[in-house]
């Protein structure tokens, strides 16, 4: 009896199945089944030759127009050289001494191969053929599918392939376990899973491909949010420790010890967040808000309520600059109210510690030995955190900053540190859309924070496009020297750090989870990425001579880049050119100019967040975009769109627009291929939102999952993918 769950090896013969399973990692009916066309070809209409670009791999649908063979002059043998056309467009197809299925003029046919380039034309060298008869009517069908494909598997082997499962429709309703109960697919006009697979492989019109695709993004966002839905319900049922608001302790002295009033919108998330600390049922939210909004602040009087009921908080940090920068900001907050025990402490306060990892050793051991006892109430670290030496005497609360930048698995590591389920805040300033939210933070309910504090200088941009513009790269250097000699001071940030084997990305964190690539990556013509100590140099040399210019980046000594960062503070250096170690977190109010350099290679919402960087204090800001990249090419738009706006909201859309979504949604991290394909972030929200509707009722009502065998079973199933581990930990 087949399955879905049946190896190909059974349906297609071994030689088939292991060129699937090896090169498009189809190994069972169920894989096949759901390795869906790419796109669909019209017999005699144009199949996009015109579009084909150098070095694709693909397959098209043309009519033979020409064949002619003639011996070739250099060596020995024929060449045989055919043209072919879809209606708009023309290509060459080449032979070698008869190598070829016979082709005749006016004859239709796949043709598929990587497309070459033979004195400015566009060709194929010895392509797959499949040439339609008239007794092929798989090919005479209104609309041919085309697959995905691969040297060995071509596309219409895939057809072929599929065909076998489809063609007994009686065979094929028994084989399917259809994961959308009656219920669901009633309410929602959804056909059932048989016919939306026979739609989307062998469809008779277009209406029939967009009704197959509707269900079978529902299959894709129920399953998904089934599994949310089920990670909600179980952290529902696994008690935590109520951490309640207590008069007079640490959070009332923090909120008489801020220099500012805090927003609106910092209060209703404070008392949100207070209400869900004050619960049993263990919070898990996310607080995402625009650069400079008060993140810290809120996550601040969070854990002060946290130590006022007697735990402990943990604030992990991406690197080590701004685990620093997070510890001296808490503490002078805090005053002597983080200097408990100490000879000037209050000793109704608490101690607020760092733990790095590159702390020495004696330091390193007072640390674990505060948070081991208790007297560190607040501990703020990187990776350090999670290794096995360091225990808590009461987790209570763990804050995530920033938390794009760390693995699934170290997120969890330091969640499994409390005796019991510790409140979890997680932190991002790159806003997600909503729809992302719910796809991929489905099981945490979400707080945002938009308002800026009163007195904030605001930020300008410009993109400084060298190429068209050079001298606007020279007035870039002139608006840093005025800056700097009225008093401020400028950040220059590049993607790389020195020697060219280096990475694009400082090695001080992760490397960028933004992954919006330019249009022109890869191509072996473009230079190497501006580097940290060249550009530095360069200024010191040139534009910048008469200014104290000093480099930051992630490879230096912990003591250097910590005493680097307290000089730039301090108004000690006019400029400081650093890599994405300056990323997230560093404050200084002073700072009002951001020079990017070889903006292009960034993505849209890593630009935003350098940004931010800037304007933190009553000054106005400048960021400079800078790029060799022409102001008309898709690159240029890009930049000039960041240029354009400071809404975080509507770059995160620009930034889910140019990224692939199965990055967004984890495949990148778990290595897998992802189970979304689909389901559009941006173009189904209505439908997300009503899945995780259903999905919540199924999961609450009766016997949950368990009365839906086949749902169930599809849930399972992505809970045995590494890809289940992200959406559950992250």
């Amino acid at each position: 009896m087949v399955s879905m769950d049946t190896d190909l090896v059974r349906v297609l013969g071994p030689k088939t199945a292991k060129l699937m399973a090896d090169q498009l990692q189809l190994r069972t009916v169920r894989d096949l089944l759901r390795h869906y066309p790419r796109r669909y070809a019209r017999r005699g209409e144009m199949s996009r030759l015109d579009d084909l670009q150098v070095g694709d791999r693909v397959t098209v649908l043309a009519q033979v127009k020409s064949v002619s063979t003639r011996r070739m002059q250099q060596r020995r043998g024929t060449l045989t050289e055919v043209t072919v056309g879809d209606g708009a467009g023309s290509m060459r197809l080449v032979f070698f001494n008869n190598r070829h299925a016979h082709l005749d003029v006016g004859e239709w046919g796949l043709f598929a191969g990587t497309v070459g380039l033979w004195r400015g034309d566009k060709q194929f060298s010895h392509p797959d053929c499949h040439i339609i008869t008239g007794d092929d009517d798989d090919w005479a069908r209104a609309l041919v599918p085309i697959y995905p494909a691969s040297k060995d598997v071509s596309s219409w082997v895939v057809q072929k392939s599929v065909k076998l499962l489809l063609d007994d429709r009686h065979s094929l309703e028994a084989l399917l376990d259809d994961p959308i109960p009656a219920a669901v697919r009633d309410r929602h006009g959804l056909p059932s899973l048989a016919t939306a697979l026979v739609y989307k492989h062998r469809p008779e019109s277009a209406a029939q491909v967009e009704f197959a695709d509707e269900r079978l993004k529902w299959d894709e966002a129920l399953v998904l949010q089934c599994t949310l839905a089920a990670r909600r319900r179980a952290a529902a049922l696994e008690p935590g420790i109520e951490r309640p608001r207590r008069s007079g302790g640490l959070l009332d002295a923090v909120d008489a010890a801020l220099p500012f009033s805090l927003t609106e919108g910092q209060r209703e998330v404070g008392e949100e967040l207070a209400a869900e600390l004050a619960r049993v049922q263990p919070m898990n939210r996310l607080l995402q808000g625009e650069v400079g909004s008060g993140k810290t602040v809120v996550a601040l009087r969070a854990m002060a309520q946290v130590v006022d009921a007697g735990g402990q908080a943990a604030l992990l940090a991406p690197t080590e600059v701004l685990a620093a920068q997070h510890a001296r900001s808490l503490s002078a907050i805090l005053g002597p109210l983080a200097r408990a025990g100490e000879l000037d402490g209050d000793p109704a306060g608490t101690r607020v510690v760092l733990l790095t990892g590159s702390q020495k050793a004696a330091v390193r051991r007072e640390a674990r030995a505060a948070v081991a006892d208790g007297s560190a109430g607040i501990v703020v670290g990187t990776h350090a955190l999670l290794q096995e030496g360091v225990e808590f005497a009461d987790l209570g609360l763990v804050v995530v900053d920033e938390q794009h930048r760390f693995g699934v698995e170290q997120r969890d590591a330091l969640r499994a540190k409390g005796a019991r389920p510790p409140h979890v805040l997680v932190m991002t300033a790159t806003p997600i859309p909503r729809t992302v939210a719910m796809t991929v933070y489905g099981d945490l309910e979400t707080s945002t924070l938009r308002q800026l504090p009163a007195g904030r200088g605001g930020v300008s941009s410009s993109v400084v496009p060298v190429k068209d513009k050079p001298a606007w790269l020279d007035r870039a250097w002139a608006r840093v020297r005025e800056e700097v000699a009225a008093g401020r001071q400028a950040y220059v940030v590049c993607p790389r750090i020195g020697d060219l084997e280096e990475a694009a990305t400082d090695d001080d964190g992760p490397d960028d989870a933004d992954g919006a690539p330019p249009e022109d990556a890869g191509t072996s013509d473009r230079r190497p990425p501006l580097a940290v100590l060249d550009v530095a140099e360069g200024l010191r040399s040139g534009p910048l001579s008469a200014l104290r210019v000093e480099v930051l980046h992630g490879r230096m000594p912990p003591e250097e880049k910590e005493a680097r960062m307290r000089a730039f503070a301090a108004g000690e250096v006019d400029v400081l050119v650093a890599t994405t170690v300056v990323e997230v977190g560093v404050d200084v109010p002073n700072a009002t100019v951001m020079v990017v350099m070889d903006a292009d290679r960034f993505g849209v919402s890593q630009l935003h967040q350098l940004r931010g960087r800037v304007a933190r204090g009553q000054h106005a800001g400048l960021c400079l975009l800078v790029t060799e990249a022409s102001s008309s090419s898709a690159t240029g738009q890009r930049l000039a769109a960041v240029a354009g706006t400071t809404d975080g909201f509507e770059l995160a859309r620009l930034d889910l627009e140019t990224r692939r979504e199965g990055d967004v949604l984890g495949a990148a991290q778990s290595g897998r291929r992802s189970n979304v394909k689909l389901l559009s972030l941006l173009d189904d929200e209505t439908l997300i939102a009503e899945a995780r509707a259903e999905a919540t009722a199924l999961v609450e009502t009766g016997g949950g999952l368990a009365d839906h065998p086949e749902l169930a079973a599809a849930v399972a199933a992505l809970a045995m993918d590494e890809r289940a581990d992200y959406l559950e930990k992250a």
